[in-house]
């Protein structure tokens, strides 16, 4: 890749939803946090190319940015498989050894008819290397900025899965031509 790249990722707004659950692509963004969405746009570049995951909320929430984004579909989030839609006090009651066994070794264990997160990583690394060089915002997911720091801090899935990554915070990496910088993780921006 020639040139290098400049990356505000940003993690969509809260979901407008049943707190605990595993969350589907068409869940609504909850943006009422109007203060936060301001700050945030304020300091994102101008004329930056734009990108996001096709899910319902990170649309809304780039839109609410004033962003019209490229839908990337390896930017979207770990497919939880059958386990989508469910929460999870209720798959902690009846989830069975399967949503045990996941959460020992949750970078590498797969949900029923899912992907591991370390398959997430493996597909985000796709989706960034179809961005060309100058400034871009992403608009995506928890776990995909987690991913994002997985390849630009070269760590293993499970020590990216330690990253905090809050609703309508700022991530900044840049990927240079002697490799990767981060420049900030987990900021809000109000």
């Amino acid at each position: 890749m020639e040139g290098e790249t400049f990356l505000w990722l940003i993690r969509h707004a809260p979901v407008d939803g049943v707190k605990g659950t595993i969350h589907a692509a068409d869940a609504p963004a909850d943006l009422g946090d109007r203060v936060q969405l301001q700050a945030l746009r304020q300091r994102l570049p101008p004329d930056a190319a734009s990108f996001a995951s096709p899910a319902r909320r990170t649309v809304e929430t780039a839109r609410a940015l004033g962003l019209e984004p490229a839908l990337v579909p390896e930017f979207g989030e770990q497919d939880f498989g059958d386990w989508t839609g469910r929460r999870h006090d209720e798959l902690a009651a009846t989830g069975g050894e399967a949503y045990v066994q996941f959460w020992s070794d949750p970078a590498h264990g797969r949900p029923p008819d899912g992907e591991s997160f370390e398959d997430q990583v493996a597909r985000v690394r796709l989706g960034l290397a179809q961005i060309g060089a100058g400034p871009a915002t992403l608009v995506v997911h928890s776990g995909t900025i987690r991913a994002a720091l997985c390849i630009a801090l070269d760590l293993t899935p499970q020590a990216a899965l330690r990253f905090v990554v809050d609703p309508l915070s700022l991530t900044r990496i840049d990927r240079l031509a002697a490799g990767w910088r981060v420049v900030a993780v987990n900021q809000r921006a109000a």
